[in-house]
């Protein structure tokens, strides 16, 4: 299994980590980012002369397990061409743990995408296609992500032809128990709401804790990690990327922008369900009927009436009237509130290829008319011309 492959060379690193002075051995350019976890910084290999990303991770706030780990991680796992990859250096200083990763000279996605505007919509169907590749890589080496966002999209180009998925400061293994922790952010996932409400009950309950086994407290709650994690992300960066905005604050009940999408999205499996349950109506009522004769019953016609077949779809959440009905069943998919059923980043490629802005797909349609009219205006001034010909040449 990867994990336990990871763990061995966790073990087999951490062995050889050498103790050195980074000015030694490179020329640190500029600062590239910086976070919780530490900042990285551009730099050029003194014998090499390549440039790369040396990432520091403070000694005092980062356990050598976790800076292993992601170093290895990201060493040989990552081998997709949209995954950032660390580059066989590693080494500490007095004061840092320390790794080189490929360079993003371009910035990240977070740069690119313009506030209340987005992105032009066949670039981020191209930076889309390369994440769902790179997501499903390393889900089917048994990782899952968990950190999917602009900030961690880094650019290998100017125009977004090549970007990569960094950062795995936060990735685990397929099933593994983690505490629930909720965070204001429209990629935190419905689920975690739980852990928003075990807060809020304890505050009620002014803050009383109890200890557990495995020194667990009474308000831990914990999940297993899946990879619906990393597609419910996935659908708010594709929003984020069209758009430029986000479109809800945080993914709870307290919020009426989800809830809002959450009530669209019941009427919406609800209406599949009651077709799903009218097709298979009528084929019963067609069996009957090639067995004993007679008319599709008064029962099913008064169904096919209610669910207002044919009649045109329910009105979409407000921040979603944008999108083509190609995209909205693309967000279904990914933004599901129901983890189980929830799309896997593997079926996104299905949704590539067509418009997923309303405004796109109006702009092609009319494009598409004009094709056909000029086809149509050539084939008659064809027409007219051979007619001309012929009767020049005295034919009927």
């Amino acid at each position: 299994m990867a994990e336990q492959k990871l763990e061995e060379l966790c073990y087999l690193t951490a062995q050889s980590l050498t103790l050195l002075k980074t000015s030694d051995h490179f020329r640190v350019v500029k600062l590239l980012g910086e976070g919780s976890y530490g900042r990285v910084m551009l730099a050029v290999h003194k014998k090499r002369g390549t440039p790369m990303a040396l990432k520091f991770f403070p000694r005092g706030s980062t356990s050598l397990l976790s800076f292993l780990r992601e170093y290895n991680l990201s060493l040989s796992f990552c081998t997709h061409p949209s995954l950032s990859r660390a580059l066989g250096i590693f080494f500490c200083t007095p004061s840092h743990y320390v790794f080189a990763q490929q360079a993003g000279l371009y910035g990240d996605l977070f740069d690119v995408i313009v506030p209340e505007v987005g992105m032009e919509e066949d670039r981020v169907q191209s930076i889309v296609s390369q994440l769902s590749g790179a997501i499903s890589h390393l889900h089917t080496l048994g990782f899952v992500h968990r950190d999917i966002k602009p900030e961690n999209i880094f650019l290998c180009d100017q125009a977004c032809r090549w970007v990569k998925l960094g950062d795995f400061g936060l990735t685990r293994a397929q099933g593994t128990r983690t505490r629930a922790v909720w965070y204001q952010s429209p990629f935190c996932v419905p689920e975690m709401e739980v852990a928003k409400k075990r807060k809020a009950e304890l505050k009620d309950q002014g803050g009383t804790k109890g200890v557990g086994k495995e020194g667990e407290t009474k308000e831990d709650i914990w999940i297993a990690v899946e990879p619906s994690i990393d597609s419910w992300a996935l659908g708010i960066l594709i929003y984020c990327m069209l758009t430029g905005c986000f479109p809800w604050n945080e993914s709870t009940a307290d919020d009426l922008d989800y809830k809002k999408f959450k009530e669209w999205f019941d009427q919406e499996a609800d209406k599949e369900a009651q077709k799903s349950n009218n097709r298979e109506v009528g084929r019963k009522e067609t069996e009957h009927r090639g067995n004993r004769g007679g008319t599709l019953s008064l029962e099913v016609k008064s169904r096919h009436s209610e669910t207002g077949e044919g009649s045109g779809a329910d009105a979409v959440s407000p921040y979603f009237s944008v999108f083509s009905p190609l995209a909205l069943s693309l967000f279904k998919e990914l933004l599901n509130p129901d983890p189980d059923v929830r799309a896997r980043a593997e079926e996104v490629p299905g949704y590539l290829g067509m418009p997923w802005l309303v405004k796109t797909e109006k702009e092609e349609k009319r494009r598409a008319e004009e094709a056909e009219a000029e086809a149509k205006r050539v084939r008659e001034a064809g027409c007219i011309g051979e007619k001309k010909e012929r009767e020049d040449r005295g034919e009927r």
